[in-house]
Order: structure tokens, then C-alpha cells, then sequence
């Protein structure tokens, strides 16, 4: 087990899924839910502490992840966007620890994200100093990505309904590329739960 890190981790995890149909949060891959599955890999890298939001059906979700030593947070704002998710979980992390360093942000719905690649973003960040140090895949930056605690002013007053994207693109030349290809996989469809499961 690698030494922990002053690094807090948020995992976003509030939205309804709509174009799914079904919460992606609770769909299964390699015999756990999307949830529990980040949850898990974000309990086995170096950050700490480990956040998650919740909003729609958060009493559903929470009780997926209640073994474990995760600190669930719920936004009762978050019919209004990422961005409440992003200020809601920052809040937490801070209550929690306020000498974090940096946070981590990452959502439930890419599967591929591990606890190498979390690692790999805060090793990232330890020798580059960097502001930022976001996910490349696609030709786009995006989460998960790891931000220095300079930044977490503008993460407390993002708009809500922007995201983690909106920071990076506003900080680009303080932001470090992570190349993390399978970021692209995610799960906002039936069509791609079906690509995934296959």
C-alpha cells in the first residue's frame, strides 16, 4: 500500500440518469454496481477522505456504499447541475479535513477508472506541481482530475449547472494532461450499458 496523500477524493454521484432509465449508479459490471465499484477503487488509492454525493434516490445509494468508509454527502440541489454536486462534495471534504491539499474529482459512470489510475493523477500532480492535472481521452480534458487547493475558490463558487470542465478550460494553462484513454467509456445510454456488458 502506497504512503496516503493530503489528497481528498469526491465522487460525483447525484444525477438521475435520465437517458439511461435507470440509475446508472446501481448498474452492475464485473459482479458490483458502477457505485460501489469506485467506491472500492477509491477506497484502495492513496486519497483521503473519500466523499461521495448523492441526490437523486440518495437513500437507495447510500446504502450500497454503507460498509464502507466513505463519507456520503447529500445535495438537495442536485436538479440544478454538477456543479452543485462539485461545491456540496468540496464542502464535506473540507469539514472533514480542511489541510487537504488538493481534491480529486471523479464520477461513477466511467468504469475503466481504477485505483492505478488515481495514484497515477496524484503521482501526476506530486511531481509537476501543476494545478491541474486532468483526464485526456478523445482529444478533451475532463474527470477525473485533480485540483490544487488554489483552486478550490473557484470550485466553491462554480455555476451549477457547470462542471469540472468549465474549471479546467478556465485554468488550461495550469493543467497537466493525464493520457487515460478508456475515460471515454462511460455509461450514459442503454446502447453503451449494452457495448459494456458485452
Amino acid at each position: 500500500m502506497k504512503q496516503r496523500s493530503e489528497i481528498g477524493l469526491i465522487i460525483l454521484a447525484a444525477g438521475a440518469s435520465v437517458r439511461l432509465g435507470t440509475p446508472k449508479q446501481l448498474l452492475n459490471f464485473r459482479g458490483e454496481t458502477l457505485l460501489r465499484r469506485i467506491a472500492r477503487e477509491s477506497l484502495e488509492s492513496v486519497c483521503r477522505p473519500i466523499v461521495a454525493v448523492f441526490g437523486h434516490e440518495a437513500q437507495n445509494f447510500s446504502g450500497e456504499i454503507k460498509d464502507l468508509d466513505v463519507h456520503a454527502v447529500e445535495n438537495s440541489d442536485w436538479k440544478t447541475g454538477m456543479g452543485s454536486s462539485i461545491k456540496a462534495g468540496l464542502k464535506k471534504l473540507l469539514e472533514i479535513k480542511n489541510s487537504s491539499e488538493g481534491a480529486l474529482i471523479t464520477v461513477c459512470d466511467q468504469p475503466f477508472v481504477t485505483a492505478a489510475t488515481i495514484n497515477e493523477l496524484v503521482e501526476t500532480y506530486q511531481k509537476t506541481e501543476a494545478l491541474i492535472v486532468a483526464s485526456e481521452y478523445q482529444k478533451t480534458l475532463g474527470v477525473p482530475a485533480l485540483f490544487d487547493k488554489e483552486i478550490f475558490d473557484y470550485l466553491q463558487n462554480i455555476k451549477n449547472g457547470g462542471g469540472a470542465k468549465q474549471i479546467i478550460n478556465q485554468f488550461l494553462a495550469d493543467t497537466v494532461s493525464f493520457p487515460f484513454p478508456d475515460g471515454a467509456i462511460d455509461v450514459d445510454t442503454p446502447d453503451d450499458y449494452a457495448r459494456l456488458s458485452a
